[in-house]
């Protein structure tokens, strides 16, 4: 047992009717051989469908925070609700360098064998990045081609009040401020309005 490591365990069910005993039994008998201590986060009556979970959301809130150092689960499916979930959440406990195992699995980072699981999910996880970033791009060159115009449409502002403001020796910042809009809005209505007066004969 290492002396100074915490682990958090995670246990869920998806009807009231069930219970986490079981779970727990085997989360605690794998935790107080090989950590010091552990915190335990229960989700009761939520499926694994469900976005937020809310001892799931609280454990991953506690990674961010370096509250303990691994996460212990009986299986697989109580902590993912799909394989790209899964991918995910191991992601980032390994990028928050936190060790996670699976009792019934017999997947632990701990070990070297069980750290292979690991770089095999950040592969997937770079592997999956890589290939949205080539979509968008093929997506975003596909509508160019058709004359489609990317991004956000620009909204014009009425110049008058900031060329009144500029009038009064405002700078460009605190235009903005008084008028509620971007720095870059106001620097672009102030360049039409020098285009237009240079073009008038």
């Amino acid at each position: 047992m290492n002396e100074s490591r915490v682990a958090a365990l995670y246990a869920r069910v998806s009807t009231t009717d069930q219970s986490c005993d079981a779970q727990l039994d085997e989360l605690r008998r794998f935790a107080s051989r090989r950590f010091a201590s552990y915190r335990e986060y229960v989700d009761t009556g939520v499926s694994g469908a469900q976005r937020h979970r809310p001892q799931l959301d609280a454990l991953l809130r506690d990674a961010r925070r370096g509250m303990f150092d691994a996460v212990v689960v009986w299986k697989f499916d109580r902590l993912a609700r799909s394989l790209k979930d899964l991918i995910d959440i191991l992601h980032e406990l390994n990028s928050l360098h936190i060790d996670f195992a699976s009792v019934t699995e017999n997947i632990d980072t701990t070990t070297p064998s069980g750290r292979l699981l690991f770089y095999i999910v950040g592969a997937m996880a770079e592997f999956e990045h890589t290939l949205i970033v080539e979509r968008v791009r093929a997506g975003i060159d596909h509508a160019r081609r058709l004359g489609k115009r990317i991004g956000r449409p620009r909204v014009l502002v009425d110049a008058g009040p900031i060329i009144q403001l500029r009038s009064e020796n405002l700078s460009l910042r605190k235009i903005a401020r008084k008028l509620d809009i971007p720095v870059s809005r106001v620097r672009r209505a102030l360049a039409r309005n020098t285009r237009a007066t240079e073009q008038e004969p």
